[in-house]
């Protein structure tokens, strides 16, 4: 069967969606080694982060990366500089071989003075890979024992020994006795204990932005419930007054919710990932030590149960603000219809009273019409009695009087049905 049988038209998404799982290749790394990684948050953009990297290829003589691309290697020394990018922060990864002694100086590394940083520093790890010999062993000496962790993975092929305590550089030192590791297998250990100490160090960033919004909360928790006490007497009263009031609580705490969604989203994601790493590194405890997995969930299981419950505080504050908002505004509706209810009665008195003054106008027109054309009719008796007709003014006067009265009367009446016809109409 020849290649272009199956040359079909590819969806748009499929070499992305094939390539994914490829995207964090392994490193091979041989033993000794020494291994830097510093993850720096790009609170700058990517923008900084590849121009920071661009002058590091360049350096090295090397084509800088695209500025889409998430990973760049490139030589540095006697080993590899790798760089990826991830979503708030990118890591800057470098393996040499392991110096003399654990610990000891590495005297040439890209994290000079000439290195110049794309964000604050986040995460600085040293990691060691050691053959068992007995200075290895010794080395155990140079961790804290108040916080060591030594436990056996890859059944009983290495040894892991840390007490996640930084060294004079800022840097975790970690420490990894290989009994006979392949170089795959070394680098897989390697990329889960990197992103172990890594992703433990974002997950807690939101530790302190829980503890300072907790007094917030209790404080907008205290004004809720003195309103609420408020509006069990003084609802009618100061309604306006106390939605004024649950409206700032409320602005309050959704600028406080709204700047801590992102980062708590963030500590569930990446609290999610260091167990999903150390449930992988499948430990055995040392006797006497503690393993890394035991000891990162005591301490950070309450903190990622006390921004858990930062969160839920803000979700439940927010649902009795807005019943209490609810209710406020019951009163307020009551009341505004209320006072609708006494200005339509108003309005209707005051129609009925312009209806009896429009009724009055219309009999006082009606007698001063009626004068004026009553008069015009003993004008007109005047003058055909001085032609000598038969006419005596006054008589004629006097009958034309409840004539015209009556007749203005029912044109006036013709008239306002009409016009009220019209309105219905």
């Amino acid at each position: 069967m020849n290649k272009g049988s199956f040359a079909f038209p590819p969806a748009a998404a499929r070499a992305q969606a094939l390539g994914e799982i490829h995207a964090r290749p392994y490193a091979l790394v041989p033993s000794p080694r020494v291994i830097f990684q510093l993850a720096f948050l790009t609170e700058g953009g990517t923008t900084v982060d590849h121009a920071v990297l661009s002058d590091l290829s360049r350096s090295r003589g090397v084509s800088p990366p695209a500025r889409d691309a998430n990973h760049h290697a490139m030589s540095w020394g006697q080993g590899t500089l790798r760089w990826e990018r991830h979503t708030e922060f990118s890591t800057y990864f470098w393996d040499a071989p392991a110096p003399e002694r654990f610990g000891g100086p590495v005297p040439v590394h890209p994290f000079g003075d000439s290195f110049s940083p794309p964000g604050t520093l986040i995460s600085g790890i040293r990691l060691e890979i050691r053959p068992d010999t007995p200075e290895t062993r010794e080395a155990i000496a140079c961790f804290d024992p108040t916080s060591l962790c030594y436990s056996e993975v890859k059944e009983g092929q290495a040894s892991i020994l840390t007490d996640f305590r930084q060294n004079g550089d800022g840097l975790t030192q970690i420490l990894v006795i290989d009994r006979g590791m392949t170089e795959a297998g070394r680098g897989a250990l390697v990329q889960r204990l990197l992103d172990i100490e890594t992703y433990r160090t974002l997950a807690m960033i939101g530790l302190p932005l829980a503890q300072s919004l907790s007094p917030e909360i209790r404080r907008i928790e205290d004004g809720l419930t003195a309103v609420t006490q408020r509006m069990k007497q003084h609802a009618r009263d100061e309604a306006d007054e106390m939605l004024g009031e649950i409206t700032r609580l409320a602005a309050e705490l959704e600028a406080n919710a709204a700047l801590s969604l992102y980062r708590f989203g963030a500590s569930r994601a990446y609290y999610g990932i260091v167990q999903e790493r150390i449930r992988t590194l499948a430990e055995t405890a040392r006797p006497g030590y503690e393993t890394l997995g035991f000891f990162l969930e005591r301490r950070l299981a309450p903190a990622m149960r006390t921004c858990q419950s930062v969160e839920e505080r803000q979700a439940n504050l927010s649902r009795k603000l807005a019943r209490a908002t609810s209710l406020l505004r019951s009163w307020i509706d009551v009341e505004l219809e209320q006072l609708n209810t006494t200005l339509l009665n108003s309005m209707d008195r005051r129609a009925k009273l312009q209806l009896r003054l429009q009724q009055t106008v219309e009999g006082l027109s009606v007698a001063a019409i009626s004068y004026y054309v009553v008069g015009l009719v003993g004008y007109v008796a005047k003058a055909a009695h001085g032609l000598g007709l038969p006419v005596k003014p006054e008589t004629l006067t006097g009958l034309a009087v409840p004539v015209v009265v009556i007749g203005l009367w029912l044109l006036v009446r013709a008239i306002r049905h009409r016009h009220a016809e019209e309105d219905r109409a």
